[in-house]
């Protein structure tokens, strides 16, 4: 993948129009998973198709799934049934996404075939410890690189034992991981989660008819599923990425004049912290309809140009808006007061260590930021940051975005040095924006 400089500058008018974002990634990976493991064809419409998703399909097709495109850009799924799957060839590349792997870890656990499973630069520095520990009480055999990194090896047994597993820190992929593997398991597979994550595999093995049972326990919930169901085909179209939709809304927000709708994005309350957070800060940001697709609350979002101001962000909501924090911090800086994110602990894990990432984009640019333990305080002046400076993006899709929509309400203009991670999870990016008014250009 060849690196990609462009320079943000301010935005010479305001952003306005009525745009849609690419499909909710999370949701798509599930949809590809399941409709592998379900009998009959899945019909899938809206799925996003960045590189990360297409990983999936490709490990879904060496599974032995049969998945194709057809040219109204719906994709079709022949599943093969849960226990059904075929031992792959050759190792799975998951490419950057670590969703896609600890997912799929899940469902290879509980299966009774040998798989490997690689990615690229930055996967492979991410740790699969946390999915590693529980699937072995499946009976399954992993063997990884040193700190539980990939490549990563699994061989299943012969019959899946049901799995009972208190997630020790809130996970959504942890969690998920575990589920799928009890798919392939008889009898009943338990997750205790200390605190509510966001919940699309729950939604998505209802909707494909897998028993699955919810209830609150201390603060967080109980998921009980009962292995080894016949699951169902289906057709859904996949929801609007919110944590896609995040970067036109701030950027929206912070250019003046600006008035933007989005249409059709997933409004999950497990997903969409950043938007109360938002509103909290003073954003004018509103749902104009709502209504439910695949067991997934949706709706369209008007946002227009807001005075912001700084917040206490409780270490509570983290799960809510864990991959917005990037651009949160954007609207922060540009924001009247100190804004303090707590309890990021979790960032020092993703696609890069973006709690320090985040971090040097802005002190970069002209911002005072601090970092005290796992929090995240910004000090913005109510004014546009100066900018002027670069981003350091690390191979990381949601960094290269933030710093962009930076660029658009700064004095002077912002380079980041690489946006060809972008297309991972929002294909068409610089065209979408560029719709709206954004100002980008080769650096």
């Amino acid at each position: 993948m060849q690196a990609t400089r462009l320079l943000a500058s301010r935005a010479p008018n305001r952003l306005s129009g009525s745009i849609r974002v690419p499909g909710d990634k999370s949701i798509s990976h599930r949809a590809l998973m399941l409709g592998a493991l379900a009998v009959g064809e899945t019909r899938i419409s809206g799925l996003l198709e960045g590189e990360d998703v297409l990983r999936t399909a490709a490990a879904m097709r060496a599974l032995g799934a049969e998945i194709i495109r057809d040219q109204e850009g719906t994709w079709h799924i022949a599943g093969r049934g849960i226990g059904g799957l075929a031992e792959p060839d050759d190792v799975l590349d998951m490419g950057n996404s670590g969703t896609a792997a600890r997912l799929l870890c899940g469902i290879l656990a509980s299966h009774p075939l040998f798989a490997v499973m690689t990615g690229d630069a930055s996967l492979r520095r991410r740790p699969m410890g946390r999915v590693i520990e529980p699937l072995t009480q499946c009976g399954a055999r992993l063997a990884s690189r040193m700190g539980g990194r990939l490549p990563l090896a699994v061989e299943g047994p012969r019959q899946a034992l049901p799995l009972d597993y208190r997630l020790p820190v809130p996970s959504a992929q942890v969690k998920s991981a575990v589920l799928l593997a009890g798919l392939n398991a008889r009898g009943e597979t338990r997750v205790e989660e200390p605190a509510p994550t966001r919940d699309h595999t729950e939604n998505m093995l209802r909707h494909f008819g897998a028993h699955i049972h919810v209830e609150p326990a201390e603060g967080g919930r109980v998921i009980t599923l009962t292995g080894q169901p016949e699951l169902s085909p289906t057709d859904l179209t996949v929801p609007g990425d919110p944590s896609s939709a995040a970067f036109p809304i701030v950027g929206s927000l912070l250019v003046p004049g600006s008035e933007i709708r989005i249409e059709g994005v997933g409004l999950n309350p497990l997903r969409t912290g950043l938007f109360a957070t938002l509103r909290e800060m003073g954003a004018d940001l509103a749902v104009a309809r709502q209504w439910i697709e695949a067991g997934e609350l949706v709706g369209d979002l008007t946002i227009r140009h807001s005075a912001l101001k700084g917040i206490d962000v409780a270490a509570a909501r983290a799960p809510t808006m864990i991959d917005e924090y990037p651009i949160l911090a954007v609207a922060a800086a540009a924001a009247a007061g100190l804004t303090r994110m707590r309890g990021l602990a979790e960032l020092r894990v993703k696609e890069s260590d973006r709690l320090a990432a985040a971090a040097s984009m802005l002190s970069a640019n002209g911002v005072r930021v601090d970092i005290e333990g796992d929090d995240l305080i910004v000090h913005g002046s109510g004014h546009p940051p100066r900018g002027g400076g670069t981003v350091v993006t690390h191979m990381d899709h949601r960094l290269a975005m933030s710093g962009l929509v930076l660029g658009l309400a700064t004095e002077q203009p912002v380079v980041v040095d690489d946006t060809s991670f972008i297309d991972t999870s929002f294909p068409g990016f610089v065209a979408l924006m560029a719709s709206i008014g954004a100002n980008f250009r080769p650096a």
